[in-house]
């Protein structure tokens, strides 16, 4: 799906719209026809306040018909990688022939909760639950950040922090070079 900053030029379009967006264009390029595709899968991790099942709302805005099913994975960071693990076993076992997968996400869209709220307050002040750090960034058995998470693993490994600017840096240097020379070109969908 598109990438932007955090409350953004996206930050009032939903994660399954922005899949959509992705769906039609897939369609189009390809020259699918949408009753051909077998399944959909797409991985997103932050889906309160979206509705049920995210994958399939994408999929129908999308421009698939409703006989195409669609289920949404949940694997925290992992969730677009395992849709398309589950997408190729799912051709490798001969139960589907083309499979829709990836991943969608707008963490600007994270609603705030307010736990216990549905029934009513008797007396006092509230807190609010930031479902993005709640849901999608805290380690529920630790209860500490992701960013923690990867700070333990540069102490576990002993990963300088010279080796990780490096890194970063040829990571970067990598990516200006794939789309200086059209490496994304057929990667990259124009969104208004």
């Amino acid at each position: 799906t598109p990438i932007g900053v955090f409350g953004g030029a996206f930050k009032d379009v939903p994660a399954y719209d922005l899949g959509a967006t992705l769906i039609e264009h897939i369609i189009k390029e390809t020259r699918l026809n949408p009753s051909d595709i077998d399944e959909v899968i797409i991985g997103n991790v932050l889906q309160a306040g979206q509705g049920q099942n995210p994958a399939r709302i994408a999929a129908m805005k999308g421009g698939l018909p409703e006989t195409v099913p669609a289920f949404t994975v949940n694997k925290v960071c992992g969730s677009g990688l395992k849709s398309i693990q589950l997408a190729y076993q799912s051709i490798l076992t001969g139960e589907n022939d083309i499979v829709l997968a990836g991943g969608m996400e707008n963490m600007s869209q994270s609603p705030m909760l307010v736990n216990n709220g549905r029934f009513g307050f008797k007396m006092g002040h509230q807190t609010m639950v930031d479902s993005m750090v709640y849901d999608g960034l805290t380690d529920v058995f630790n209860q500490y950040h992701m960013g923690i998470t990867a700070e333990n693993l540069v102490e576990q490994y002993d990963i300088s922090r010279e080796e990780q600017d490096t890194f970063a840096v040829n990571s970067q240097k990598k990516a200006a070079n794939a789309q200086q020379n059209g490496g994304f070109d057929s990667e990259i969908v124009p969104v208004s």
